[in-house]
């Protein structure tokens, strides 16, 4: 049996704060929007510079609050700002697509909010976009750039855990809400599996790759959407059971094991967090979360994003195109089962 390594890798992320220094537009102000300018402003040297909204006083009113120079009424005028570097798309999930498409269309570089778009088509059309342009387009799956997910990564690439079997992830909030809110209504793709479900699916993703089989259960609320949803995603010999939930708070946990050995993440696993490593033989080694705590933790994607449109590159490394549409595939087939179709999908 591999023995476990005396000291666990240590993250190989930059600190956020050494990237380069990029001008970023904000289309689409909102709850993620500005705890994404506050960590960016907070732990980067980039700069938030222009907000573009549909309406002109809620685009003044956040660049206010972040002391950004330029709001605009309209996204169109957003990207026609040439001192705008590259733009954050964090609209609704059913607006991905399009908002998406309008800034590659303009020029601009884009991290676009996840999941990715609302089905495999439109995520479809927007890569095969973004690579016609040679623009850089990242799914802004935060998780995927933080540093201990970086240590995952070296110990699955070192095989640490043996043949990894099982994994484990599961992401449920309660939610007080009435039926108009967003999560709520299926006019703007909502339900827990592409607000919540995303992230256990990605996290399943980067360690076993695409399934090769899923088999999928969910309860729908009273307007239409999903509330609770289960999957199994078979790769091979290896399972990954995942569960999204918007009617209970739940551990929010993640675990990877293998044939040699585990990893624990504990709640909320999505975010910086310490893992821990047990050895069959109940061996352990821990590593720490490092500085950032919480969604301050967005600011790792800010700077990776940063670091690769200032390489010239047009994806991540760590998150391919590919993987963001295998995502959406997968979280197609689980609608497929469950019967969950859009309204402008009918």
């Amino acid at each position: 049996m591999p023995a476990l390594p005396v000291a666990l890798p240590t993250p190989r992320h930059p600190e956020p704060r050494t990237a380069p220094p990029i001008r970023w537009g904000v289309l689409a102000p909102g709850w993620i929007a500005a705890l994404f300018t506050g960590t960016v402003h907070r732990n980067t040297a980039s700069r938030v510079v222009a907000v573009g909204s549909r309406s002109a006083e809620r685009a003044r009113q956040f660049a206010a609050e972040f002391s950004i120079t330029r709001s605009y009424g309209s996204y169109e005028d957003l990207l026609g700002d040439g001192e705008v570097d590259a733009v954050y798309v964090s609209s609704p999930h059913n607006l991905h697509h399009e908002h998406g498409l309008l800034a590659l269309s303009a020029g601009k570089p884009v991290l676009v909010e996840k999941a990715f778009t609302q089905n495999a088509a439109q995520a479809a059309q927007l890569v095969e976009t973004a690579r016609t342009q040679r623009l850089l387009l990242v799914e802004a799956m935060w998780t995927r750039f933080l540093p201990h997910v970086d240590v995952i990564r070296q110990l699955l690439a070192d095989g640490a855990l043996g043949d990894v079997r099982v994994v484990m992830a599961d992401h449920g909030q309660y939610f007080d809400i009435g039926p108009e809110h967003r999560l709520l209504n299926p006019n703007l793709a909502g339900g827990a599996l592409l607000d919540l479900g995303v992230y256990p699916i990605s996290f399943v993703s980067f360690v076993l790759g695409a399934p090769d089989r899923v088999v999928a259960r969910g309860d729908m609320t009273a307007t239409g959407v999903d509330a609770q949803v289960s999957a199994v995603l078979q790769t091979g010999a290896a399972h990954g059971l995942v569960s999204t939930t918007q009617l209970a708070k739940t551990p929010t946990t993640a675990t990877i094991s293998g044939t040699a050995a585990r990893i624990e993440i504990p709640g909320d696993f999505y975010q910086p967090q310490s893992i821990t490593v047990i050895s069959r033989d109940g061996d352990v080694r821990t590593a720490d979360a490092g500085p950032l705590t919480g969604h301050e933790g967005l600011a790792y994607q800010a700077a990776h994003f940063a670091t690769l449109l200032a390489g010239g590159r047009t994806e991540s490394p760590l998150l391919p195109l590919d993987e963001s549409l295998a995502v959406i595939r997968t979280i197609d087939e689980i609608r497929r089962q469950i019967g969950l179709v859009y309204p402008n999908e009918r």
